[in-house]
């Protein structure tokens, strides 16, 4: 049975469709995903909290759904827009239907054939607040429940994300430890301590609300900031302790939310683009080789720095590292004085290509390059993250 739905977004503009997913009403910040592939990691990343997310391309689901993709225990997503959905999955691997997947986890999504129009809106007026619904009838009493909704702006999202208890990832058999890492869990995806793990790294995951004791009680060789959803600019507990590891002088790999965070822990200012970077295809150049990455990505904020040669900071000097290429944003930012750098982008590559897993191998090598590698102390390893 087609049962009808609408969209509705903050500035008034109303788009129908039919109802996919589990049936409803949802409310959320609407973004668009550019991605041709990993439906499935795009649904379980924590960093889409609170957000409908609308896909461009234009089959969604023919791979079904599987239990090894996730990126997480669930689906974060607030609501789910496609034009159309697979009828039928056709994967070796797949074990139900993304309609059933999304019905199961009590997501509510719209089929509709205005996906195009809607990417071209976002890009013209930006990211804005929205609605999806197969219950309500009347869009402009929508309208005003959208108006009425939480904005992303100043909003502390990462303690709503993260692992309630630690929990250590361990290197694969065979591979031996070399260092331990502290993972400050803003909104970790699954595959991230996993890339660590598999260059010898014991990855110690703490939550969101640990402090610099919680850290320095692993006794790391090094500390990493994680993705995550939210306003960098709302999230002044994790600066504190970001700056608490600066101080410590233990070398720090930041991505995404990480890279903001450092932003902000060296006095520069954050802010909110226009309409984000979200999908597997962004390209991204070094700025000391001019190297071009295509790299994954997934924000809607980014870091305010100078552009060109050293700057000071609380820390010493600091550079650029990265730029984007589409619009010249901070895609990285890398400490002359201190064992620290970030990268705005994800270099785990879940979904999306491979060409900055190297990533990973410089913050090793930091680590290696700082001290001589502590041997772990074996833990036991416990489940991932609900």
């Amino acid at each position: 049975m087609q049962v009808p739905a609408m969209l509705v977004l903050e500035d008034g503009r109303v788009f129908h469709g039919r109802s996919f997913g589990a049936q409803g009403e949802t409310f959320g910040e609407i973004v668009f995903n550019t991605g041709m592939t990993g439906y499935q990691e795009t649904l379980t990343d924590p960093s889409y909290h609170r957000q409908i997310v609308a896909m461009t391309a234009p089959h969604i689901g023919n791979t079904g759904v599987n239990d090894d993709d996730p990126e997480s225990g669930r689906i974060w997503v607030a609501g789910y827009v496609v034009r159309e959905p697979a009828r039928i999955p056709s994967n070796w691997r797949a074990q139900r239907t993304l309609d059933e997947e999304l019905d199961r986890q009590g997501v509510v999504g719209i089929a509709m054939p205005g996906t195009r129009a809607l990417t071209r809106h976002l890009r013209d007026r930006g990211a804005m607040r929205a609605a999806v619904s197969s219950t309500e009838t009347d869009p402009q009493r929508l309208l005003r429940r959208v108006l009425d909704s939480a904005p992303m702006s100043g909003a502390d999202l990462a303690e709503e994300v993260t692992t309630g208890e630690p929990y250590v990832v361990d290197p694969p058999e065979g591979v031996p430890a070399r260092f331990r890492v502290a993972a400050v869990d803003l909104g970790i995806k699954a595959m991230t301590p996993q890339r660590l793990a598999e260059r010898g790294c014991v990855v110690t995951v703490l939550p969101a609300n640990a402090g610099i004791e919680d850290i320095l009680g692993v006794r790391p060789d090094g500390v990493f900031f994680s993705n995550g959803p939210g306003d960098p600019a709302a999230m002044d507990g994790a600066v504190a302790v970001m700056r608490g590891v600066l101080d410590a002088g233990i070398p720090m790999f930041g991505i995404c939310f990480g890279n903001q965070i450092l932003g902000r822990a060296l006095d520069l200012g954050t802010y909110k683009l226009r309409f984000g970077h979200r999908g597997v295809n962004q390209p991204v150049r070094e700025v000391h080789n001019r190297r071009v990455h295509i790299t994954s990505q997934n924000h809607g904020f980014a870091v305010d720095a100078p552009a060109t040669g050293p700057f000071d900071t609380p820390y010493g000097r600091a550079e650029v590292s990265h730029i984007g290429l589409n619009d010249n944003v901070v895609e990285g930012l890398r400490l002359l004085d201190r064992p620290a750098f970030s990268v705005q982008y994800h270099p785990e590559a879940a979904a999306g290509p491979h060409d900055a897993a190297e990533m990973f191998d410089a913050f090793c090598d930091l680590m290696s390059g700082h001290s001589a590698p502590s041997e772990p102390t074996p833990q036991p390893a416990e489940p991932a993250k609900p």
